[in-house]
């Protein structure tokens, strides 16, 4: 049924020009956006021109074109009025809209064959369910399915992928619908021959960095990670990886990876301010290119409040170049750790590996370091600290979906036997944790935790002693604000930590959220007695592809008297 009613009177001048102001109330958002898409009325609703003679026409077209608007989302029996004002020189358009009840999905088949019909990307793909029995038929959702089976086999390396089969078939009297898709992949691609047209490194170390070889599948995945891999390694200003024509018969692609140099030598000056370090400084020299086998240097001055450090590094790339390496350091720092002092200069070497999705980094480092305590005694002594630690790598760098979560784990010591002025042995365990509650709502998991074998905390230099509070730890506290205390009341580091933190998020239109979080916490002697601390806050976030930022405020809630503390928030992408 449809009626319409032309309140103003039809006898205004032709010449009488006015615009257009369309509401459509009681309606979900997916029908008055569907709707205002396909109304003519839409397109001229911000001139000033429209005629009486216009006006009626575009409302003849009102009843129909809401029912085309309406017919992919489900609905093809609505019942439409709409109601026509002008009020001076606005033309008031009100359309009601009662749906009807919305055609249903009753059966629904999608199947894929081919070589790659149980490939993981595919799988994942149709585990996803959009199209199911009992769901409201949406053509959109729909044809995004068609679209995605042969856009995702295409990026696994099946160029030849087609529908063999795509039916939707529509009883609109018994207001249900059938879907039956099939797709065949074909036979998946592979590399072909890989050539390079660059002068920058050697074609070697090039290669190397690449992370496909010929005969690998071909995956549009294989190439991201290369572009990203190049890139990162700030050899070059410009990469270019081009895809040639495939080779039907031998199912293979060409490929031609093209780089330009970047500037050799880069300096940066930065300054910055943080919740945590107050104002504070860098400058930064690397020489990206100390020879064409891709070594490089790096000298780092840095400036706060509460720390000073010189650091230098010289990174010989080996194996996989893009993320092993022989790292030699050297560093002078002076830093505060909570009413303590740290004063040590270091010499290390270390070496990263990567192990399947690990990263293993075996590391010795030599350091003499002067710990001033809190009551103003000091002590310097010599310890040699070997370190072995494991971390997951990041899924940009692996491939693959996105992965949830990371993991870290580090055992060091320094053992007196090998001359260092005391013993101790530490292992510090770090994770995180993200779970998609609904396609809006999250929930993210932090922790961690530090353990200390060593007959007294004061022999454990005050680099080594651990400390909790601050944007990073539990907020609501200042940085390296909870440790054990003397009997003045000041922080001297614990031997022990332990740290959670619980974030709930909610997404928001143009990347923003909102978090409310709970942390707790403390650095202690003993793990039978922790007097964990505690806060909760708010906080607003602004995500980009690979880190959020945001500002929070948490307030301590196992002191009293305490004000709230902002913090700034960083997390990158796991």
């Amino acid at each position: 049924m449809a009626t319409g009613v032309l309140a103003a009177a039809l006898l205004w001048p032709l010449h009488a020009m006015a615009k257009i102001e369309v509401t459509i109330p009681d309606v979900s958002q997916a029908i008055e956006t569907n709707v205002r898409a396909f109304l003519s009325l839409t397109r001229y609703a911000e001139r000033d021109d429209v005629t009486d003679e216009v006006m009626r026409r575009l409302q003849r077209r009102i009843v129909s074109e809401t029912h085309e608007a309406l017919e992919p989302l489900g609905y093809y029996e609505p019942d439409v009025t709409y109601e026509v004002h002008k009020d001076g020189e606005l033309w008031q358009v009100t359309i009601h809209i009662e749906p009807g009840r919305p055609v249903r999905l009753s059966e629904v088949n999608v199947n894929v064959t081919g070589a790659g019909a149980n490939d993981r990307a595919i799988r994942e793909l149709l585990e996803q369910e959009e199209l199911k029995p009992g769901l409201r038929l949406n053509h959109g959702t729909y044809e995004r399915v068609k679209g995605n089976l042969l856009r995702v086999a295409k990026n696994e390396g099946y160029l030849d992928a087609t529908l063999t089969r795509h039916d939707l078939v529509i009883d609109r009297a018994e207001r249900r619908a059938t879907v039956d898709l099939e797709a065949d992949t074909g036979e998946r691609y592979s590399f072909g021959e890989i050539t390079i047209a660059q002068d920058v490194i050697t074609d070697e170390a090039m290669r190397r960095l690449l992370r496909m070889q010929p005969g690998d599948p071909y995956t549009l995945d294989t190439l991201l990670r290369t572009q990203y891999v190049l890139d990162d390694t700030q050899y070059f200003s410009v990469v270019d990886i081009e895809s040639g024509a495939p080779d039907r018969e031998a199912r293979t692609i060409p490929i031609t990876v093209s780089a330009e140099p970047s500037r050799k030598h880069r300096y940066a000056a930065a300054v910055g301010y943080g919740t945590d370090t107050k104002v504070r400084g860098k400058f930064t020299w690397d020489n990206r290119r100390v020879n064409a086998s891709g070594h490089k240097f790096k000298l780092e001055l840095l400036g706060s409040s509460i720390v000073t450090d010189l650091t230098g590094r010289y990174v010989v790339p080996v194996m996989d170049i893009a993320l092993e390496k022989l790292e030699f350091t050297g560093r002078l720092r002076d830093e505060e750790l909570g009413d303590t002092r740290s004063e040590r200069a270091e010499i290390g070497m270390g070496l990263t590996e990567v192990l399947g999705r690990w990263q293993r980094v075996l590391q010795v480092r030599f350091s003499d370091e002067k710990t001033t305590e809190a009551d103003g005694t000091s002590s310097t002594n010599f310890y040699l600290v070997p370190s072995i630690s494991y971390a997951t790598l990041p899924s940009y760098i692996v491939g693959g979906r996105r992965r949830p979560y990371y993991f870290s784990a580090e055992l060091r010591g320094s053992p007196e036997t090998l001359g260092s002025d005391a013993s101790f042995l530490q292992l510090r365990l770090k994770g995180e944790r993200q779970f998609d509650l609904s396609e809006l709502w999250h929930l993210n998991l932090r922790s961690e935790i530090g353990i200390s074998r060593i007959a007294a905390t004061s022999d454990l230099p005050a680099s080594q002693r651990f400390f909790a509070g601050g944007e990073n730890s539990v907020r609501g506290f200042a940085l390296n604000e909870l440790s054990p205390r003397d009997a003045q009341g000041r922080t001297v580091g614990g031997r022990n930590l332990f740290t959670g933190s619980i974030e709930v998020v909610r997404d928001l239109p143009r990347n923003f959220g909102i978090a409310a979080f709970y942390d707790t916490g403390n650095a202690f002697e003993d793990f039978n007695d922790p007097k964990l601390e505690y806060a909760a806050g708010i906080g607003v976030r602004y995500n980009i592809a690979v880190a959020s930022f945001g500002i929070d405020v948490a307030q301590a809630l196992s002191q009293s008297g305490r004000s709230p503390r902002i913090h700034l928030y960083i997390s990158t992408q796991f």
